[in-house]
């Protein structure tokens, strides 16, 4: 496989490239977050993923302003909370530029499928006007399952055939729990065939499989961390993992896994048939 580093990037069916790895923000308090996203900035990390449910957005803008990096090099990513309807939406996006202090959102996600297939329709236009409009730069989802893919691929068509060629916008990203015991792979298949980054949150399974014999043996063979060997079998999967921390000694551990690679035998060790959520799982709901 090609050689990987932590300034690794994808290209987005945008145009735009995002970062490999990201650093999330889920349940960092708002207080810590300016202090962990730079504690990121200092160990290489250059792509940043909060949401407006996280309550986080000011942090990780005072963090990028603080960090004297040029914006043009950090990537940062925001999230809708669900699906309401085109003007709340557009509301949504400026509340979160505003909060953040940004002129722009490098990749907003709609956060879960929740809110009924009409519902899901607006709230994508009001992502593909902003990025008309130069207020994001890339759109995607996040906890949509193949029966939510296919209906956004049908709904694309739709506004492409109401309002003209390209009104329908891109799925740039889509963002799930991905890990061993929740490898997603149908989700993951349908995404590469469209050449959609699959971002992988919990990646490291909130640490409730470690002393699994599998990974305990890969940790020891590589002499890594059994978190480390999770995020590098996110990144040898093709994904984007997004591990969080707010100590400095785990941000930094989580960003060394570009001194070893997993065989084909190591990663298909860690191979299970097992569908074991740590986290909210609306990828199973229906359309409406």
């Amino acid at each position: 496989m090609a050689t990987l580093n932590i300034n690794s990037t994808f290209k987005q069916n945008s145009g735009y490239e995002i970062p490999l790895l990201g650093f999330g923000v889920y349940r960092t308090p708002p207080e810590e977050t300016a202090k962990a996203c730079l504690e990121a900035f200092s160990n290489g990390y250059r792509h940043i993923d909060s949401a407006i449910a996280y309550r986080n957005e000011a942090g990780v803008g005072d963090a990028m302003r603080s960090s004297k990096l040029p914006r043009s090099e950090i990537f940062f990513t925001s999230k809708i909370p669900k699906s309401t309807n085109y003007a709340n939406t557009k509301a949504e996006i400026e509340t979160s530029l505003k909060t953040a202090g940004l002129d722009y959102i490098d990749l907003m996600l709609i956060h879960s499928p929740f809110g009924g297939s009409a519902a899901r329709k607006e709230t994508w236009k009001a992502l593909v006007d902003a990025v008309e409009e130069g207020k994001i730069r890339s759109i995607g989802i996040s906890n949509y399952g193949v029966q939510h893919l296919d209906e956004l691929e049908k709904h694309i068509a739709e506004l492409e055939a109401e309002h003209g060629k390209g009104k329908g916008g891109v799925i740039s990203v889509g963002q799930w729990e991905v890990h061993p015991w929740c490898p997603r792979n149908d989700i993951a298949e349908w995404c590469a065939k469209r050449n959609i980054a699959v971002e992988a949150y919990a990646p490291v399974v909130r640490g409730e499989r470690f002393g699994e014999k599998s990974l305990v043996s890969l940790a020891g063979k590589h002499g890594k961390t059994e978190a480390q060997i999770l995020l590098r079998w996110s990144l040898q999967k093709g994904y984007l993992p997004l591990p969080k921390s707010v100590t400095p000694s785990r941000i930094k551990e989580n960003a060394e896994i570009y001194d070893f690679e997993l065989s084909a035998e190591d990663m298909a060790t860690l191979e299970f048939s097992e569908y074991s959520p740590v986290c909210w799982d609306p990828t199973v709901t229906g359309l409406d």
